[in-house]
């Protein structure tokens, strides 16, 4: 099946699934998807070395681009075939430094998905549920041209 015949959902689920080659920014950050459903989306992260910020611990944006992922993948598991997003708005409440060499996960879930503009939110927890960082965020649906005209 052509990815632009699949619903967001059935895409997210072949790239957990490793049917499509791994985005770059999931290399550059290491993160995978464990979990794919409607609304929501839960991946691993590990930050190491190549994460480190001028004071020695982990940059974080490390944090900000993990939460922007599973933010906008929660979304794009709510869109129907065709469609896309585009983050408008994200914003990022740091709880606590993340660990390096330390496996964390990061839920995504939608708490809105309306016509033009889905809200979402995102943690980055331990495997003892501790949060490391919070974020929202808001998506811009993006359609192809001759439905957007119709």
């Amino acid at each position: 099946m052509h990815p632009n015949d699949m619903t967001g959902l059935q895409l997210m689920q072949a790239f957990a699934q490793g049917l499509f080659p791994r985005p770059g920014i999931s290399k550059t950050m290491p993160m995978d998807a464990q979990t794919v459903e409607h609304g929501r989306v839960i991946f691993t992260a590990t930050a190491n070395e190549t994460h480190t910020n001028p004071m020695g611990g982990v940059h974080g944006g490390f944090a900000a681009t993990v939460l922007d992922t599973v933010t906008g993948c929660a979304t794009h598991t709510v869109l129907p075939a065709g469609e896309s997003y585009g983050t408008t708005d994200l914003n990022i409440k740091m709880c606590r430094p993340l660990p390096f060499n330390v496996t964390v996960y990061a839920e995504g879930k939608v708490i809105n998905a309306g016509r033009n503009l889905v809200i979402s939110e995102g943690t980055i927890r331990d495997e003892a549920g501790k949060v490391y960082a919070h974020a929202t965020a808001t998506c811009m649906i993006i359609r192809p041209r001759e439905q957007a005209a119709a």
